[in-house]
């Protein structure tokens, strides 16, 4: 990239910085912005600044929003006894597109992680923890995955549960083999946990 001139390694360096994009693919979208007409290029520039500063976190479930609190949090036909824990809002997006949850959300904004330094101090244990002293939460249904960051989670939520708020049914998303695989060709994590969790019939 040092060949390149100054304005266009300078874009192709910061876009090199989002997850997911290495150095070729983000020279090749400078170069695609670079022969865009102006206005478009303008536009996707305001759209960006504008997704700062038009963004909030809401304060009920630390979700993105627009406005605070949120559209799920703001609306009063939800089962308020109900509330489902995910580690990032595109967790949430999944599930509300299917249209079957009708309860509250909070995002934790990540999984403990004591390898990467990530601690509960780190996430949002004390926004969840203040919205089940309220008493208005039933149920607190786990839907962060089977990594093992997220049992890692799990296991700390059970023991504080158990502790400060055995009234609360914790419950997890099911997991094991997926529709359609068969038994044979299952890794073992999965074939454990299926075992595991298995369901009467």
């Amino acid at each position: 990239m040092e060949n390149l001139p100054a304005p266009l390694r300078e874009v192709a360096q910061e876009l090199a910085r989002l997850p997911g994009l290495g150095p070729k693919s983000a020279l090749r979208i400078a170069l695609t912005l670079l022969k865009m007409p102006r206005e478009k290029v303008t536009g996707i520039g305001q759209s960006i600044i504008d997704l700062r500063e038009k963004l909030c976190i809401c304060d009920e479930c630390a979700s993105i929003t627009e406005s605070c609190p949120c559209r799920i949090c703001s609306d009063p036909e939800r089962n308020r006894e109900q509330l489902c824990l995910v580690s990032e809002w595109d967790s949430l997006l999944s599930i509300e597109e299917m249209g079957l949850y009708k309860g509250y959300y909070l995002v934790l904004g990540g999984l403990l992680s004591p390898l990467d330094g990530v601690s509960p101090g780190n996430l949002e244990f004390d926004r969840l923890f203040k919205r089940l002293e309220k008493g208005e939460v039933r149920e607190l249904i786990l839907a962060l995955g089977s990594t093992v960051d997220a049992e890692a989670t799990v296991s700390y939520l059970k023991n504080v549960l158990d502790e400060r708020f055995p009234h609360v049914e914790l419950t997890r998303l099911a997991q094991g083999i997926p529709i359609g695989s068969e038994v044979k060709y299952t890794d073992k994590e999965t074939l454990r946990q299926s075992l595991e969790y298995r369901q009467k019939l």
